[in-house]
């Protein structure tokens, strides 16, 4: 039995849930159970295990690994059909850019001269603790952010008889459905805020594209409207339990302790709702409503976009510089510090880069003004009266996308990466390749200057490609020299959409907070930043949950060079905020944590312009 807890965005507490539910599961039921922290970019669980004894093995797959030289011959061909720009021709030399590569083998079947060398490629390491409960986890490579997938996958195979717990990613994109597909129940885990309950749409969308019908926890119960409630009663969601919204869970948690040891109201808690998930993941349950378009050009009369934008564009000739915020983990409050920013900055160009749960929008309401659809691959399909069976087709694919179904072989969309080396290898031509939809773009005007946005479709591969569509867009918004600097929402993690947000960026914050997990998570975050040399400071929210850690980020920061540049206090009034659709600097100007951000705000301003004249930054 596997029962996965996922969520629509980062920070509403599944790994609380995962983590917790486990413990008591494993007390309280006579089979084997397994935990599988399958949030490879920041894998958090074994943090709540300290005691338990840990080996690793790595894991690798096999992909091109170097050109030889002395076998090219500059034809180009392996350039001409690389769908990930991976490959580029220079006068007669190809160049080979590993971090681009997904290893699909199309430029190695092409090359007519065997020029192309595979071998092993590290893609990261599964960690292993067993016992009564056996302890599974993967560390995704730093830069290796396409390879996330696989790396669930090889995660996965670490299940056994009995009953199965898996703590995926958070959102909707290709980690998130790798996690979610197949598993017997999906608990999906929100909090009652704006934010929560957009994101909570999303993920329940995903679970029921994938066939399967989710049930809900909702974590910080604190109702301050019933909105969350509504929906789940229109959507015909069962909530299937409710976790307080309680400090003391909050200050447990970011000490990386579980609240069923050191609480015994939440103890009975968390064992009542273990027997209520165990009994429906039995039950099983048929999906009870289809999935909705989610897209906003299905819901409005604008006019179909005559082109189909991709990640080729040009970027503007007028470009500013880039401030990215971005995160280890989602939830840290790095949105709402941008909207923030936007307010202080009173006239800014803003790109949401976290295409996969786009919250931004529900802060600073924009008029869309342009919009298109965005095509990040290639979908590919077999003309099943011109199939021969022949099965060249799978046994080439490295994404175990083809599969044979009685008497044809089908491919399936979720899974295919769109390499489009099955195309190649038909010796019938039986298979047909087209641009594949994967998203929307937008560009708005918002009331503190222009915005760019995204939304990935759901299950939707090239987030990566759609985030630097994002900011190309972002980029050709600047008409006027009143704007300074262009503000980039970037998506939490350290995987490829992260990967996107960063490249080329003048400067990044990184926002965390003073938990445990936050500061695992922040040491992941700072190495992306320092392998691709973008200069970074670190600021922690709510760093009055648990002051001590506070100050072991400040020193950690400190220790790796990197700029230091304040706290900011908990605050319910930012939920309040949202309510109203508005930024706590409008909101509440006057208060405490409006006060930080604007000191923040201004030390970034003056700490760009010290580093610039240092010619540190562009």
């Amino acid at each position: 039995m596997e029962i996965v807890i996922a969520s629509g965005k980062g920070g509403t507490g599944k790994t609380i849930i995962a983590t917790n539910l486990a413990r008591v599961l494993q007390e309280n039921l006579s089979e084997n159970l397994t935990l599988i922290d399958c949030d490879v970019e920041e894998p958090n669980v074994h943090l709540f295990f300290p005691k338990q004894k840990v080996t690793k093995e790595a894991v690798k797959i096999q992909a091109p690994v170097d050109i030889d030289t002395q076998k090219c011959n500059g034809c180009g061909k392996c350039v001409e059909i690389c769908n990930f720009n991976a490959l580029a021709k220079v006068k007669n030399n190809v160049l080979m850019f590993r971090d681009l590569c997904h290893a699909c083998g199309a430029c190695s079947f092409i090359c007519p001269t065997g020029a192309i060398l595979e071998g092993e490629r590290e893609i990261g390491e599964i960690f292993h603790s067993r016992g009564k409960m056996n302890l599974h986890y993967a560390a995704l490579t730093c830069g290796e952010g396409g390879m996330s997938p696989r790396l669930i996958k090889k995660a996965r195979e670490e299940g056994r008889d009995g009953v199965n717990i898996l703590d995926s990613p958070p959102g909707t994109a290709c980690p998130a459905v790798e996690s979610v597909n197949n598993t017997d129940l999906c608990i999906l885990v929100a909090d009652p805020t704006p934010f929560g309950l957009h994101d909570l749409k999303l993920a329940v969308n995903m679970c029921r594209t994938l066939g399967q019908e989710p049930v809900v926890v909702v974590n910080r119960a604190n109702y301050r409207d019933q909105e969350l409630k509504k929906y789940c009663q229109t959507a015909s969601l069962e909530i299937i339990g409710e976790i307080p919204d309680d400090r003391e869970i909050a200050r447990i948690y970011s000490r990386g302790e579980l609240v069923v040891e050191k609480n015994p109201t939440y103890r009975k808690l968390f064992s009542e709702l273990g027997e209520k998930i165990i009994n429906r993941a039995k039950q099983g349950c048929p999906v009870k409503r289809p999935a909705e378009d989610i897209f906003s050009s299905a819901n409005c009369n604008w006019e179909q976009p005559k082109t189909i934008s991709n990640s080729s564009e040009k970027r503007s000739n007028n470009e500013l510089p880039e401030l990215v915020v971005i995160s280890g983990k989602g939830g840290t409050g790095k949105t709402s510090l941008v909207g923030a920013f936007a307010a202080l900055a009173e006239k800014t160009v803003v790109a949401d880069c976290d295409v996969d749960a786009s919250d931004l929008p529900l802060l600073l309401n924009p008029e869309v003004e342009n919009w298109g659809l965005f095509s990040g691959g290639i979908l590919a399909e077999i003309v099943q009266e011109h199939c021969s069976k022949c099965g060249h087709c799978q046994s080439l694919c490295r994404f175990e996308a083809i599969s044979h179904n009685d008497s044809s072989f089908v491919i399936d969309p979720l899974a295919c990466e769109g390499c489009g080396l099955c195309s190649l290898a038909c010796p019938n031509d039986a298979i047909k390749l087209q641009p594949a939809i994967n998203g929307e773009w937008y560009t708005s005007r918002i009331r503190f200057g222009k915005m760019a946005h995204a939304r990935l479709g759901l299950a939707e591969e090239n987030s990566g490609r759609l985030v630097s569509l994002t900011r190309k867009k972002a980029g050709s918004l600047v008409d006027s020299p009143l704007y300074r600097e262009i503000l980039i929402d970037g998506s939490p993690g350290t995987g490829c959409p992260v990967i996107a947000s960063l490249t080329g960026a003048r400067y990044a914050l990184l926002v965390t907070e003073p938990t445990l997990s936050g500061l695992h998570d922040l040491e992941r975050i700072i190495d992306l930043t320092c392998f691709f040399r973008i200069p970074a400071g670190v600021v922690v929210n709510k760093w009055d949950i648990n002051q001590g850690i506070a100050r072991k980020i400040e020193k950690y920061s400190l220790e790796r060079e990197i700029d230091f540049l304040g706290k900011l206090p908990y605050d319910e009034k930012i939920t309040l905020a949202q309510i109203n659709k508005q930024t706590i600097i409008e909101y509440s100007p006057n208060c405490t944590l409006a006060g930080e951000i604007k000191k923040l705000w201004e030390k970034i301003l003056a700490l760009l312009e010290k580093k610039r004249e240092q010619g540190k930054v562009p």
